[in-house]
C-alpha cells in the first residue's frame, strides 16, 4: 500500500486518533510520579491488546520511579531483523498542570501537558499498529515499541533498557517532537554537574574575616565554567541554578550550583568533564566538590543515518509531504542508540509547540501525515 493510499486511511480515522490523544493526556504522569505513569502505562496496554491478543507487553519495573513499557509486535517477523521504536510516558508537568493548560483544541490546535512531548505520537503509533492489523499489512521486521518512564530526568533506570533493545536492532525511530516539521538526524550530547564550595561560616559583622565564603568563591568559578563556551564547535557549558547561604549576617558557609553541558562529538565531551574536574579553589579555605557527568553522548549525523532520513524523505514524497532534516542542541534517547552504531531518525513526532511549557499543543492537520510517514516507515525498513 503506498503513501498516499495509506495517508487516506489515517485521514478517516484522524478524529478516532484525536480522541486517544485527549485519553492519554488527561492521565497526568510527571517524571517519579509511579501512580500516574503506572495509570498510562496500563490505558496504552489495553488500546494494544485490543488490536490484537498477538501483541506482547511487559511493565519493567524502575522501583520508585514507575515502570518502563514494553511492546513486542509482528513476532513471526523475528528472523528478518528487529525495528526499535522509542518513546516515553512521562512529562515534565506536574500533577494539576491540566487546570493551567486544559486539553482542548483551538483553531487546529491541540493543546495539553504532554501533547506535544510526547503523548500525541504514542497514539499515533498505536493506530498504525491497528491499520496493519485491519488491512492486512505485514512489517519486514518485529517491532519493538519502548515507552520509557524516565526519559524526562535523563533515564538514570530507563538506559540499560534501552541499550540492550537497540543492541539487537537494525534501525531506531524516535518519535520524540519533530522541530518545525523537520526530523532530528543530530542532537547534542548532554553533561549534567553539581558544583559546591564549602567554607567557613562567621559573622558577617563581627568577625568577617575569620570566615571563608562558598558564594565568593563560586561567583571566581563561574567565569572559569563559562569560558568553557565554544561557538565554533558548539560546545556549551552554563551556569543554570546557584544557591546558597544561610541568612544576611553570616559568611556562607555553602553553596552550589548546576551547570548544563552540550556537546556534538565525544572528543569535545572529555574536555569538558577534565576542564571541570581540574577545577581548583581560588581560596584554599574553601573546598570543592564536583557531583555529576557525562549524561548523553551525542547523536552524530553519520552516514548510516543520512541514509535512513533520505529514505523517509523519498517515502514522505510519495504523498507529496516535504520532508525535512535538522540539527539539535536537545538530546533523547535516541542518543544512546545513535552511540552504539545503529541508525536512528529522531523527531519523528506530529508537528506542534511550546514543548515543557503551558502552551504545548500539536497540529491537528499534522496528525494524519506524521502516522503516514511512520507507517511508510515501519512497512518498508
Amino acid at each position: 500500500m503506498n503513501g498516499k493510499e495509506l495517508l487516506e486511511i489515517f485521514e478517516a480515522r484522524k478524529a478516532r486518533m484525536i480522541d486517544s490523544i485527549i485519553e492519554l493526556v488527561e492521565i497526568e504522569s510527571p517524571s517519579r510520579d509511579a501512580a500516574g505513569i503506572s495509570e498510562v502505562a496500563g490505558k496504552i496496554e489495553t488500546l494494544v491488546h485490543d488490536i490484537s491478543p498477538e501483541f506482547k507487553s511487559e511493565r519493567i519495573s524502575a522501583g520508585e520511579l514507575g515502570g518502563h513499557l514494553l511492546i513486542r509486535v509482528f513476532g513471526e517477523k523475528a528472523d528478518a531483523g528487529k525495528l526499535l521504536i522509542l518513546g516515553h510516558i512521562d512529562t515534565v508537568h506536574p500533577r494539576g498542570s491540566k487546570e493551567k493548560n486544559p486539553t482542548r483544541i483551538e483553531n487546529g490546535r491541540l493543546f495539553g501537558g504532554g501533547t506535544f512531548d510526547m503523548k500525541a505520537n504514542i497514539a499515533v503509533v498505536i493506530e498504525i499498529l491497528r491499520v496493519f492489523i485491519e488491512q492486512n499489512l505485514l512489517p519486514r521486521k518485529t517491532i519493538t515499541l519502548l515507552l520509557s518512564c524516565d526519559e524526562e530526568i535523563g533515564s538514570p533506570t530507563g538506559r540499560e533498557i534501552v541499550e540492550r533493545e537497540a543492541g539487537s536492532s537494525d534501525a531506531c525511530l524516535v518519535c520524540e517532537p519533530s522541530a518545525d516539521g523537520k526530523v532530528k538526524t543530530g542532537r547534542k550530547g548532554t553533561g549534567m554537574y553539581r558544583l559546591k564550595a564549602h567554607g567557613i561560616p562567621s559573622h558577617a559583622g563581627l568577625e568577617p574575616e575569620k570566615g571563608a565564603s562558598a558564594i565568593l568563591e563560586l561567583a571566581r568559578q563561574i567565569p572559569l565554567v563559562h569560558d568553557l563556551n565554544d561557538a565554533e564547535t558548539g560546545t556549551t557549558a552554563n551556569v543554570c541554578t546557584i544557591r546558597g547561604g544561610t541568612t544576611s549576617n553570616v559568611i556562607p558557609e555553602f553553596a552550589e550550583c548546576e551547570i548544563d553541558v552540550r556537546f556534538s562529538k565525544l572528543s569535545e565531551a572529555e574536555k569538558i568533564s577534565d576542564a571541570i574536574a581540574r577545577l581548583r579553589s581560588f581560596d584554599d579555605r574553601v573546598a570543592l566538590e564536583i557531583i555529576g557527568g557525562i549524561n548523553r553522548p551525542p547523536l552524530e549525523r553519520t552516514e548510516k543515518v543520512v541514509e535512513l532520513f533520505r529514505k523517509a524523505r523519498k517515502l514522505a514524497a510519495e504523498f507529496d509531504y516535504d520532508l525535512e532534516e535538522t540539527q539539535v542542541g536537545g538530546a533523547s534517547d535516541g542518543n544512546f542508540v545513535g552511540a552504539l552504531g545503529v541508525p536512528v531518525l529522531d523527531g519523528l513526532g506530529i508537528r506542534g509547540s511550546g514543548a515543557h511549557t503551558l502552551n504545548e499543543f500539536i497540529y491537528t492537520d499534522d496528525i494524519a501525515k506524521r502516522a503516514t510517514l511512520i507507517a511508510r516507515l515501519l512497512l518498508e525498513l
